[in-house]
């Protein structure tokens, strides 16, 4: 490639280190170095061009590759029919109480006959699939590329990564009938706000959201019915199919409910 004014290269001072990248294609010599912060697909594609960047006309190129995901998750996941997604924090161990419980809802959702779809990962997501995997049942890992690698965990007998966050949040939505939220972070409120969302606009019908450990989740629910819905910001009916509990049993019948009053009424 000719050198241009947006990939030349530029000598760190002495006893100096190199300067923050300021193109993508300045970014993905330095992502090479030891240590160095890796860049995604995702962060490419969501950084904000620049007038130097001689890569800002590639955004439209990329969505082949985009499209390119969609059509590999659709192709690996078309038999999912009965699939449940179970996220909370890949940081739980698996001495914890949560992760305990998160195990023994995989292997019930298993063995009612439903399919267990995490992010792949440790914790959570980890104790889901293995619960499922204990029951013989279909266990799904849709991983992500992070900046910092994330293992799949070993309890997966279908396993996918996605580059793009959006690729991969409409696989967890189209082939799930439920969603089980256990304790999380940023994440894993970003995948139950994602939910409630398509719930109000009625992008998804009939799907039930579970919240797992009531301790965790109480306040959150206090700040919704006595702020947002109090302030008209929501209606009541939009948290009519999420479901406070602490026992998997519990978790797994309501979604059972749910999911056979669903085909009962061809939803």
């Amino acid at each position: 490639m000719a050198e241009t004014k947006a990939n030349k290269p530029k000598a760190a001072a002495a006893g100096k280190k190199p300067a923050v990248p300021k193109t993508v294609a300045d970014a993905k010599k330095r992502q090479q170095e030891p240590g160095y912060w890796h860049l995604t697909d995702d962060e490419v594609l969501l950084r904000s061009p620049e007038l130097e960047d001689e890569y800002r006309t590639s955004d439209s190129w990329r969505v082949f590759r985009i499209m390119g995901e969609f059509v590999n998750g659709f192709d690996h996941l078309a038999t999912i029919t009965r699939g449940v997604s179970v996220f909370g924090s890949a940081r739980t161990h698996e001495s914890d109480p949560n992760y305990i419980a998160a195990m023994e809802t995989g292997r019930l959702l298993g063995e009612a006959g439903f399919e267990i779809i995490t992010g792949g990962g440790p914790g959570i997501m980890e104790a889901a699939n293995r619960g499922a995997h204990a029951a013989g049942a279909v266990s799904v890992g849709c991983n992500i590329e992070l900046p910092f690698e994330q293992m799949a965990n070993p309890y997966l007998t279908k396993s996918l990564t996605f580059k793009y966050f959006m690729v991969r949040k409409t696989m967890f939505i189209k082939y799930s009938n439920a969603y089980v939220i256990f304790p999380g972070g940023f994440g894993t409120m970003d995948e139950l706000f994602e939910a409630l969302t398509l719930i109000q606009t009625r992008k998804i019908r009939n799907f039930p959201v579970v919240l797992f450990g009531s301790q965790y989740w109480r306040g959150l629910l206090s700040w919704l019915t006595s702020t947002m819905l109090n302030e008209k910001m929501i209606n009541a009916e939009d948290l009519g199919l999420i479901h406070l509990t602490d026992s998997p049993r519990d978790a797994v019948d309501f979604i059972i409910g749910t999911f056979e009053s669903g085909v009962n009424n061809g939803k």
